[in-house]
């Protein structure tokens, strides 16, 4: 039974949502996710190093650590692999959201999901809205600290099958940090529709506020195993989408 009240919105066009501890539990991110990305790293580095999406997201890597490719990673491809790794794993250790870093693990994760060692576990509550709002015919996104590519693999291979076709838009870092009222002008800029006709659903007050700030309509998820949200978010909070009412 959900301890918080029904969360009611007006205007809504989009609804754009958060995934970790928002649609999915924060420990199917940490403790499924991440630590098959940390144990595949190595040898997906080895098998892929050539390929150009890898050589992107590695650039990507080095520009994030303000290094210089050439003389950071080394001129053998075995010492190159192994600075590399070296740092990803110290990013991975302190939970980094750089965009090279979120890059890479998509790329792993990529052959994790389609070798079906993993699906994307979501709340039981999701699903059910997800299609309610789609048959309102309201736009359904994601901006999440993951890559694209991540977030699609996400929801193309969960434990109720591909659900991707609810969903219209895609947003990560590249867009810019979660916690920074810009990335959602550009958000609502993206998608050519007004800040109060989107409603963002997060776990953490800090990009919550950055919403609001950006003139979003805003509510909190509050799941199990997520941290508490900061005393300085006064808005609306639900325990299941059950509870977001949308006029």
């Amino acid at each position: 039974m959900s301890s918080h009240p029904t969360a009611s919105f007006s205007g809504i066009s989009v609804v754009l949502l958060d995934i970790e501890g928002t649609v999915s539990d924060i420990r199917f991110v940490y403790d499924v996710m991440f630590p098959y990305a940390q144990q595949n790293m190595a040898l997906f580095l080895k098998l892929h190093w050539l390929e150009p999406a890898v050589q992107t997201a590695i650039q990507q890597v080095c520009a994030d650590a303000n290094q210089d490719p050439q003389t950071w990673l080394g001129e053998s491809t075995d010492q190159a692999q192994q600075t590399l790794l070296t740092h990803l794993n110290q990013l991975m250790a302190n939970d980094s959201k750089s965009t090279g870093l979120k890059a890479i693990q998509g790329l792993v994760w990529k052959d994790g999901f389609e070798s079906g060692a993993m699906r994307a576990e979501l709340f039981d509550d999701v699903l059910p809205a997800l299609k309610k709002w789609n048959a309102s015919e309201l736009m359904i996104s994601i901006y999440s600290s993951g890559s694209i590519l991540a977030q699609q693999l996400f929801f193309g291979h969960t434990i109720h099958g591909d659900v991707t076709p609810l969903l219209s838009h895609y947003f990560d870092t590249t867009t810019g940090p979660k916690r920074e009222s810009s990335s959602y002008i550009s958000i609502s800029q993206a998608m050519k529709i007004p800040s109060s006709a989107i409603l963002f659903v997060s776990d953490i007050a800090e990009e919550l506020m950055a919403a609001t700030n950006a003139g979003f309509q805003v509510v909190a998820s509050v799941r199990p195993n997520n941290k508490p949200l900061l005393e300085t978010y006064v808005g609306p909070a639900v325990s299941s989408f059950a509870d977001i009412a949308i006029e």
